[in-house]
């Protein structure tokens, strides 16, 4: 079994840490360049950054924020949020990113995963993917979970690998926040789905959560989470801990 990644999400809205409940009602944590020296510290494998109001207001990312967490910080960090041109891209990873996020962006120009794999290469490419069950289906949404767009999730992921993303993120809306555990429903059609990297987002609430997530779907590359990180209901060094006495592999 290959090494399973812990990775912490910080959601940033007007230069601050927020969190919420399904995409709802969100509220203030911390300083992002704080926390994720903090992660850095404490044993994350690697950090998200999602600037979750930049597609909805129409506006690019935060520059100065990212290259003040890039300078202090020294695991893989993944951007995400405004992501629409391979301009976006290269701003970001000049910016100290390692792999660039894209969903939106992506969902209105699916061409733009192909550019971007084929100049920075697939393992840049992570495409990032808001979903949530319509009607029994599970749809695809963008501008932060805020707009349906009807499209199937397994079909637009498999279509997003085949463009060239080297790893998805499935957020699951219905769990996120919830702190009742991750969408195991939906993370075994996705990993079954592909054969690059998943990473399961939305509904981990302890420990345990993690041991399940990868009991139940040993390919599952890595778990990401949020407030239960942020407001250490989680110690990310415990979560290790338990993990490896339960003989799933982490980098200790």
């Amino acid at each position: 079994m290959i090494t399973k990644r812990i990775i912490p999400c910080l959601d940033v809205k007007n230069g601050r840490v927020v969190k919420g409940v399904n995409f709802q009602g969100l509220n203030d944590v911390a300083s992002p360049v704080d926390l994720a020296e903090k992660y850095s510290e404490c044993g994350a494998d690697e950090l998200v950054f999602y600037d979750i109001t930049a597609s909805a207001e129409n506006r690019g990312i935060f520059t100065e924020i990212l290259k003040e967490t890039a300078s202090k910080v020294f695991i893989p960090l993944t951007v995400g949020g405004g992501i629409n041109t391979l301009d976006d891209f290269d701003k970001v990873l000049k910016c100290g990113a390692d792999k660039v996020s894209v969903n939106s962006g992506a969902v209105r120009n699916p061409d733009l995963i192909n550019e971007a794999a084929r100049k920075y290469g697939n393992q840049c490419v992570v495409l990032s993917c808001d979903i949530k069950r319509v009607d029994g289906e599970f749809k695809v949404f963008i501008k932060g979970g805020r707009e349906n767009t009807g499209i199937d999730a397994i079909n637009w992921i498999k279509e997003g690998v085949s463009r060239g993303a080297g790893e998805i993120v499935v957020n699951s809306m219905d769990t996120d926040g919830v702190k009742e555990g991750f969408d195991l429903e939906l993370l075994k059609l996705v990993q079954s789905a592909v054969k690059v990297p998943v990473i399961a987002s939305g509904g981990a609430g302890s420990k345990e959560d993690f041991v399940k997530l990868f009991r139940e779907i040993p390919e599952m590359s890595a778990g990401l989470a949020a407030s239960i990180f942020h407001f250490g209901t989680v110690d990310i060094k415990d979560l290790k801990t338990l993990l490896q006495k339960n003989d799933i592999p982490v980098r200790l």
